[in-house]
């Protein structure tokens, strides 16, 4: 019945998918955002968008639109009905259901969604008999899935950009080393779509100047190469007025390429007052007011991993802080696409000069944070 499900934040990003059956791609959910921009409000959506293949049914709940994905006809009430559980679940597990929650919970949602639906059939719905097989997050749990050091989750988004300069009309192909990384792909409307279907070669007739070619996104974490690696010790002792911080930073799986304009931010708890801490490399600032730490580091050299090291000032007799800080990081990796994505020829067709070709690879963070 459900081949797919699709999570879609206020801003219009797919932040989650679960597929039953085969998979199915993310370009389905075009139709959706173009009835998304018709509306006049959020909750104006049409709850059942017919396409050529698939219908897409959906709700709206704290601003997370739930979207189905429908091959064959069947009762929209029943599936409106089953999402609404859905919602009603995650808020049962996690007390609330926002992205943020969903994405903190991530591995326990996959698990709900696949004891909730058998092939694509609703199986396990009440929230009794999902808690007998999964258990809700707790403290206890949450502390120990995350203080592995594996990845909880990641993601890559990717896009090709391109700067054409040339006379008349060119006809280009552009092929890939390995175009089976582009699954969840948004073309230019100049890309031959019919083409890229049959062989995955891009076929097109450019626009001149700076355009976006196409998008794409990579979500499974086996194929996500996390470039950096953290180490930290930060600790706080009940009744002290100092706390710990020891951070260092290193290249993992950089192909040899510089990671370069890293910068690190952390936002500190209340109770810190003020740091004493000593850079290997680059500067950092604290601000008092609002206790977020920056550390401008540049670029790493992977003979001398550059490192922060000291201590922070607590108010003194304040409690022990409830959790420690997260580290959030900023870097930009030249001549690399973390993706794997590679190009392998480019072609022109339909005029006789032999143009200049170039292309450029870079690698730059997004949301890259690490628990602490």
């Amino acid at each position: 019945m459900i081949h797919s499900l699709f999570l879609v934040n206020s801003t219009g990003d797919i932040f989650l998918e679960k597929h039953w059956k085969s998979v199915v791609s993310r370009s389905v959910c075009d139709y959706f955002f173009e009835a998304q921009e018709r509306a006049t409000e959020p909750e104006n959506v049409p709850p059942v968008i017919p396409t050529p293949h698939h219908y897409l049914i959906s709700v709206l709940r704290h601003r997370i639109y739930f979207v189905a994905v429908i091959q064959s006809e069947v009762p929209p009430l029943f599936v409106i009905e089953f999402l609404h559980r859905v919602v009603d679940t995650f808020q049962d597990y996690f007390g609330v259901c926002t992205e943020a929650a969903i994405k903190d919970n991530v591995v326990v949602v996959y698990e709900l969604l696949e004891e909730m639906l058998d092939n694509g059939f609703p199986l396990a719905t009440e929230s009794n008999i999902l808690k007998e097989l999964i258990k809700p997050p707790t403290i206890l749990r949450t502390v120990v899935n995350t203080i592995t050091g594996s990845t909880i989750t990641a993601e890559i988004q990717g896009v090709i950009d391109a700067c054409v300069k040339l006379t008349g009309m060119p006809d280009l192909t552009l092929s890939f080393m390995n175009p089976r990384l582009l699954d969840d792909v948004s073309f230019h409307p100049c890309v031959r779509f019919k083409r890229w279907e049959a062989e995955r070669i891009l076929s097109f007739i450019p626009p001149d100047g700076n355009f976006r070619l196409l998008s794409y996104h990579v979500s499974s974490q086996n194929l996500v190469a996390i470039p950096v690696y953290v180490k930290h010790n930060i600790t706080f002792r009940e009744g002290s007025s100092q706390g710990r911080f020891d951070l260092t930073l290193g290249p993992k799986q950089t192909m040899g390429k510089a990671v370069e304009s890293v910068l690190v931010s952390s936002q500190l708890p209340r109770g810190v007052l003020n740091t004493s801490l000593n850079p290997s490399q680059g500067t950092y600032t604290f601000d008092p007011v609002t206790k977020l730490l920056t550390w401008d580091v540049g670029k790493i050299n992977p003979q001398k991993l550059p490192s922060l090291k000291g201590t922070m000032s607590l108010q003194a007799g304040a409690s022990k802080p409830d959790e420690n800080p997260t580290i959030n990081i900023q870097f930009k990796i030249q001549q690399l696409a973390i993706s794997g994505l590679k190009v392998n020829r480019l072609d022109m067709y339909g005029e006789k000069y032999k143009p200049f070709k170039g292309i450029k690879y870079m690698t730059k963070a997004g949301k890259f944070q690490v628990r602490t």
